[in-house]
C-alpha cells in the first residue's frame, strides 16, 4: 500500500452517473481523501457514514467502489452516503486499488493537489479520521457515540 510521501498514482474511472473522472479532475478543486471501498464490508459500512460527516466541510471526499453500479447505489441508500463515487470495478481490473497497492478495505489516502499522499490510513483507525475531520474542520463523531479505537479492515 503507498504510503505518505508517495505520489497518488493517475486514474481515470466511470462515475455514478455514467460520466468518467479522472483524480487530476478532483485534485483541480483541491485536496480530496479518496476511500477505497467494498460494499460488503462492515468496516467499510460503519466507516463511510463518518467520511460522507467530513465531506460536510473543507475537503472534497471521493468515494471509490470496488462493486457494481447497482450494489453500489443501495449501499449508498442502505447507509446515507451521497459522495462523489466511482467505480474500480473487478472487470476492469481494480485499476485504482491496484495501482494503490491495496490489500484491505477501506483505504483512506488524503491527496494534496500535487499528488503527495500526506496520509494513508488501512481499516478504521479513530485517530486518521479525527486528522481528516480536523484538516477539514469538522467534527466526525458524536458525544453520544461509541466510537472504536481501530478496526481491522
Amino acid at each position: 500500500m503507498l504510503k505518505a510521501g508517495a505520489n497518488a498514482p493517475a486514474f481515470t474511472l466511470d462515475d455514478m452517473s455514467g460520466g468518467r473522472q479522472s483524480l487530476s479532475d478532483v485534485l483541480a478543486r483541491g485536496p480530496a481523501l479518496v476511500a477505497l471501498y467494498k460494499i460488503s464490508c462492515p468496516v467499510c459500512q460503519m466507516t463511510l457514514p463518518f467520511l460522507e460527516r467530513i465531506s460536510k466541510g473543507a475537503l472534497q471526499v471521493i468515494a471509490i467502489s470496488q462493486d457494481e453500479e447497482r450494489g453500489t447505489a443501495r449501499f449508498q441508500s442502505t447507509y446515507g452516503v451521497s459522495l462523489p463515487t466511482l467505480l474500480d470495478r473487478e472487470h476492469d481490473g481494480y485499476p485504482a486499488s491496484n495501482a494503490f497497492g491495496i490489500s484491505h478495505v477501506p483505504s483512506l489516502f488524503l491527496v494534496e493537489p500535487d499528488g503527495t499522499i500526506s496520509l494513508a490510513s488501512e481499516g478504521f483507525i479513530r485517530r486518521d479520521i479525527e486528522a481528516i475531520a480536523g484538516r477539514a474542520g469538522v467534527e466526525p463523531f458524536r458525544a453520544d457515540e461509541k466510537i472504536p479505537e481501530w478496526k481491522a479492515g
